[in-house]
């Protein structure tokens, strides 16, 4: 697992490629992250389905609960067959997109 801080927000990427295991870490080591946004890159990942990336939704409840983005960044999946309470986005460059907008929208008090 590897783990950077770009201003507001940690991008927590699998460098692994056990999934399950780097899903327990992550949700043990939350308290860690739980004051900035998050981003996960499962990209590294190219056989994850909906229901795998799901697994991420109780952290994601919790944390977008405390005012937080939560974003999950994969490729190959069927963007549509995911949760919309999930965000998930194909590059990074979009989930730090989504993440500006949200901190936006909260600065709007939205």
């Amino acid at each position: 697992m590897k783990v950077d801080q770009k201003a507001h927000t940690v991008i927590i990427k699998d460098t692994q490629g056990d999934f399950t295991a780097f899903l327990m870490k992550v949700t043990h080591q939350y308290k860690t992250f739980e004051k900035q946004n998050i981003t996960i890159d499962l990209s590294y990942h190219s056989d994850l389905t909906a229901k795998d990336i799901e697994l991420f939704l109780p952290l994601a409840t919790l944390h977008n609960k405390a005012k937080k983005s939560f974003v999950i960044v994969a490729n190959d999946i069927d963007f549509n067959a995911v949760s919309d309470k999930l965000t998930v986005v194909p590059s990074l460059l979009e989930a730090h997109d989504i993440i500006e907008m949200e901190e936006i929208e909260r600065d709007l008090g939205f």
